[in-house]
Order: C-alpha cells, then sequence, then structure tokens
C-alpha cells in the first residue's frame, strides 16, 4: 500500500523553491547574498507597483520649558504639547520632582500638580527636559483621554528585471569536451547576471517613475537611497583612522529602536574588502596574541565582533569589490537590521523563465528571466552606513 504523500512529510529539498532560494542553496557566497538572505525574509504581495505600507513606532512623551518655572508655577511654558495628554506623570531633570499633568493649554503650555510625590517643588529652569513616567489615575474617574500612536505611511515603486540567455543554434548542438554545454552555461549565467541586477539595485537604486517607449517605467529605492532619506544621522564618514571607540559610537545609533519585540540586537555588515581588512586590524590593534616554536600557521580573521550593546556580523560583498580597492565601495559597510527588511513581488511575478525554442525565424535558441519586486525597509534608524574606511588605531 502507497502511504499518504502530502507536504508534511516531503523531503526537505523535494518541493520546487524559489529562485531566491536557490541562490541562497547553491551560491549562498556569491554576487548576490542579500537577494540570497531575501528567501528568508518576511514578505509581502504587492497589487500595484507603487506598494505602501504602514510604519509605527513607540512613543515616549516628553516636554522641554521654553521658559524657566518658579516653585509655586502650576502652568509651565514648554516648546511642545505634542503626545501629552492630562493624567501623564512627568519627572523634572535634575531635581527628580514628579508633575501631575492636569490640563493641555494649546500647544505650548500644561497645568500640572506641582510636587506630586515625596519630592518637593523647585525651581525648573529653562530648557529642562521632562520626561513621562507613567500616568496615575483617581478612584471612579471617567474614561481618559485616548492617546493614539500615530501611524506614517511609506511606499517603493516596483522593478521590474529582465534578462535572456541566447544560444545559436550550431553551438547548443555542439558537444563540449567539459561542462553541461553551452545552453546550460548560457542558463546559468543569465541566472547570475539576474540575481547580481537584483541585488546591485536592492542596494543602489533610486526610486523613479517616468514614460519608456510609451510604457509606464518604475524603480525601486534602494538601501543608501532610503537610508540617505530617513536616517541621515546613522550615516558616518570615518576619519583618516579609526579605533575601535570611533568605530562603537559612529554604529551605537542602530540600537536606539528596535524592529519589533522579537528582533534581536544582531547586525549585518556588509563590507567591502578594504573595509573588512579595516575591521579585522581594528581587532588585531586592540588585542595581543603571541607566537611560539612549533606553529604552522599566524593571523587572525574576526568574522564577527561586538560593542557595548550589539553584535556584528561580518559579510564581504564581492559586489562592493568590483570596481576595485580604490572605489569608496571597497571601503564602505552597510549595516542592516535583517528583521526591518521584507520583499514585495507584485501579484505572482515572482521570478518567472520563458524559454524559446526557434525564435520567429532565428537560427538560435533562448529565454527570459523575469522578476518584479520592491524591497521594504520598515525601519532605517535600525540600519547604518559607514563610508571611508581608511585605516585602524589602537585605543
Amino acid at each position: 500500500m502507497i502511504g499518504n504523500v502530502h507536504s508534511g512529510n516531503m523531503t526537505r529539498d523535494h518541493a520546487q523553491k524559489s529562485f531566491s532560494s536557490y541562490i541562497a542553496r547553491l551560491a549562498p557566497n556569491g554576487d548576490a547574498p542579500l537577494f540570497a538572505l531575501s528567501s528568508m525574509m518576511k514578505q509581502e504581495t504587492a497589487v500595484a507597483f507603487n506598494h505602501g505600507y504602514w510604519l509605527k513606532s513607540m512613543v515616549f512623551p516628553s516636554v522641554t520649558t521654553s521658559v524657566a518655572a518658579a516653585i509655586g508655577d502650576s502652568v509651565l511654558q514648554v516648546a511642545s504639547t505634542g503626545n501629552v495628554i492630562p493624567g501623564m506623570v512627568f519627572r523634572v531633570d535634575g531635581t527628580g520632582e514628579n508633575v501631575l499633568c492636569t490640563g493641555v493649554n494649546g500647544t505650548g503650555a500644561i497645568t500640572v500638580q506641582r510636587g506630586f510625590g515625596l519630592v518637593a517643588a523647585a525651581i525648573i529652569p529653562i530648557t529642562t527636559l521632562l520626561i513621562q513616567i507613567g500616568n496615575a489615575q483617581e478612584e471612579a474617574s471617567l474614561r481618559p483621554q485616548p492617546f493614539t500612536i500615530q501611524m506614517l505611511f511609506d511606499q517603493n515603486y516596483t522593478h521590474i528585471f529582465r534578462n535572456t540567455w541566447a544560444v545559436s543554434g550550431s553551438a547548443a548542438e555542439t558537444r563540449m569536451i567539459a561542462g553541461n554545454g553551452n545552453v546550460m552555461e548560457s542558463k546559468q549565467d543569465c541566472a547570475a547576471l539576474h540575481a547580481a541586477d537584483i541585488e546591485k539595485s536592492f542596494i543602489f537604486s533610486q526610486k523613479y517613475v517616468g514614460i519608456k517607449n510609451g510604457q509606464l517605467f518604475h524603480t525601486m529605492d534602494g538601501i543608501l537611497s532610503v537610508l540617505t532619506q530617513k536616517s541621515a544621522a546613522n550615516i558616518t564618514s570615518l576619519g583618516g583612522t579609526t579605533n575601535f571607540t570611533q568605530l562603537e559610537v559612529a554604529l551605537d545609533p542602530v540600537f536606539n529602536v528596535r524592529t519589533d519585540q522579537m528582533s534581536s540586537n544582531d547586525r549585518i555588515i556588509f563590507v567591502g574588502g578594504v573595509a573588512r581588512r579595516i575591521l579585522n586590524n581594528i581587532g588585531r590593534a586592540n588585542g595581543t596574541y603571541q607566537m611560539v616554536d612549533g606553529q604552522t600557521g599566524y593571523g587572525l580573521q574576526f568574522s564577527t565582533f561586538r560593542t557595548t550593546r550589539g553584535i556584528f556580523r561580518v559579510i564581504e560583498h564581492p559586489l562592493l569589490n568590483a570596481f576595485g580597492p580604490a572605489s569608496s565601495y571597497a571601503r564602505m559597510g552597510i549595516i542592516l537590521d535583517m528583521a526591518a527588511l521584507r520583499t514585495a513581488y507584485l501579484g505572482t511575478r515572482k521570478t518567472k523563465a520563458q524559454d524559446i525554442l526557434g525564435d520567429e525565424g532565428i537560427d538560435a535558441v533562448g529565454g527570459t528571466l523575469t522578476s518584479e519586486l520592491t524591497l521594504l525597509i520598515t525601519n532605517p534608524s535600525a540600519c547604518a552606513i559607514l563610508w571611508n574606511f581608511t585605516a585602524a588605531a589602537a585605543g
């Protein structure tokens, strides 16, 4: 009797995989490591070329005084009352006094109950920060005013990628003494170029929509463009030398926000060859090692480094090395929180192969790979770019 066959008892590699999954399995160290990793990212389905999505960040309310407040003042002049509602309790930085907000007076003042706790009221200087430390309500209170976290709308355009393979009829029938033949060789080259083109756009593309040959034409916003627009504070150009302290300061902002409740303080850093060497030398310059008689190998090679707040896993990206060690790309690092990245294919337009046997009278065989997708970065603040790795220093 033949057993019941279903998707649950298939062998792991029996079911057909997506194109990005094949890249991850067959060429994990190839030209498209980020595209390969996209097979393990969350995925969405786009229903139009302009794919929109909503972002929401946790709010930590605070106010800053715009005028000094005397001990007896019950109205505080503040720079902004955004995100403040009655019932919130604030702590005065510097004095430790807690105050209870009892009313919001427009956009520039709040009414408070001073000395709300054990610490007595004191003078509050101008530009003093008051952070919200909770809320407090009386017994049998009326329903308090709701507090709503505002959502932000963002969007990216889908990007159509097409790569073609082609072999003459004669070449297709020529038997090779090595390899899988000209047809298979051309197909493999086409697949590698297709993955590399998607990878390049993930990093370098800029959002565009227009008309080409009378048809709608659109491209996605890539990582460098998105971070430049939305997380410029996390972009650092390093100096002539970089020590570990300077590296940690440059990377520290990526841990000030968390993408979701399941994310961790792990980041991937894609680097060019020069940047990788400098990172390795920073580790070597800030550590000690000994060579003893009898050893047949020496040196240090780091694939991970740790700062006070997180872990960075270093991956050398071959595309960043494509233009030589003198290029700015070989000297850069792209830091990504993979939990913040996801892809969205338009409908069913995941990578499809269309083979053509005998192309309208042309004595050749060929085919095309087509993909239409976009990249979403839901938390740019958890990512960063480092430019100009030049030399390592101790310290």
